[in-house]
């Protein structure tokens, strides 16, 4: 069996009213063994339920949760051989960085001693060697990350669970810990669900992406595939900083944008289409080639410039890396478009 986690035709609607919304409306995925599959969509879609369920802390409505080949549909948290990683982290504060790792075992009934040093390699294995005797008020958040992470890993679960753990974390922590997740996930082969509104973080430590959207599926796929080649309108804005343009697609399979052509990666039918670009996907041309535009808006952001030009088109906004031939606001200039973060999509 291939698959650390199945759901098959899963809905779940809170409440006992037969008639009332359902909060995940028949979904199916698999959670391939060994692999990082993040669930991710805005607030209220449907995808911290849908990791409760796999935990065990919610029960589906209708639908099956198979792990490892077995059906778990009605089995508590306790026999799932699963660990949760909530976003506050969850530790004891009267305890040490030790006692907290080592509470899981004791609890299953392991012997004081063995319980001790199993979390004591469970701490180096995270980084924090030095940090037994510690209280949870003496770390920073990312050790108090770093310690729940050794507390889930000690039990041996054959699927870990995070529900937005890097969220209180900022930026520069953000970006360490996501890619420590990823390198202790990929080191030791572990079965993850992670879920995250965060399209940066899921991009950066995916395997898989599902990208939910009121309480269905909206596309799945790599994160290249979810970036470069998304289906809808939703999941094209959704990932990143996609601006839709009206576009019509010409029977000989080439695409009208404006005064621009583009051959799409995809056959796509003739008639009305949407057009979605990414803004790093412009290119300026100051000989006026392309869309002709005026810069009417510019920010400095260190490695980059965002400009934003008022064209025919509309408002476009574009991410430039070139920090030495800037702009001045009123420049007349002509914009064109990559192979790159182009894509056509399906019209809602």
């Amino acid at each position: 069996m291939n698959h650390g986690v199945e759901f098959r035709n899963i809905t779940k609607r809170y409440g006992t009213d037969p008639s009332g919304p359902l909060a995940v409306k028949g979904v199916s995925f698999e959670v391939k063994k060994g692999t990082l599959t993040t669930i991710l969509g805005p607030s209220g879609c449907g995808k911290t339920t849908v990791l409760r369920m796999i935990a065990g802390l919610e029960s589906p409505t209708s639908g099956q949760i198979i792990m490892d080949g077995k059906n778990v549909t009605t089995l508590g948290p306790a026999d799932r051989n699963v660990s949760m990683m909530f976003q506050s982290y969850a530790l004891f504060p009267h305890m040490n960085v030790v006692e907290n790792v080592m509470y899981g075992l004791k609890m299953s009934g392991v012997a004081k001693d063995e319980a001790r040093a199993r979390a004591s390699d469970a701490l180096k294995n995270v980084g924090l060697v030095g940090y037994n005797e510690r209280l949870p008020s003496e770390l920073s958040g990312g050790q108090q990350q770093r310690v729940a992470l050794a507390r889930a890993l000690i039990l041996e679960p054959a699927v870990l669970l995070f529900d937005e753990p890097l969220s209180n974390l900022d930026a520069r922590l953000r970006r360490e810990m996501r890619e420590e997740i990823r390198t202790l996930q990929q080191r030791l082969g572990l079965t993850v669900a992670y879920v995250t509104h965060d399209q940066s973080e899921a991009l950066a430590v995916s395997d898989l992406i599902i990208v939910m959207n009121d309480g269905l599926i909206a596309q799945s796929g790599s994160p290249q595939d979810m970036y470069e080649r998304p289906e809808s309108e939703f999941v094209a804005g959704f990932m990143g900083e996609a601006m839709l343009f009206p576009g019509t697609a010409n029977t000989d399979g080439s695409v009208r944008l404006g005064p621009l052509e583009i051959t799409p990666k995809q056959r796509v039918n003739a008639g009305a289409v949407k057009v979605a670009v990414r803004p790093e996907a412009w290119q300026i041309n100051r000989d006026g080639a392309g869309v002709s535009g005026k810069l009417v808006k510019s920010s400095y952001l260190g490695s980059f410039f965002e400009y934003t030009f008022e064209t025919v088109l509309g408002s476009i906004f574009v991410v430039s890396p070139d920090l030495t031939n800037v702009l001045p606001l009123g420049a007349q200039i002509g914009l064109a478009l990559a192979d790159h973060g182009v894509s056509v999509v399906r019209v809602a």
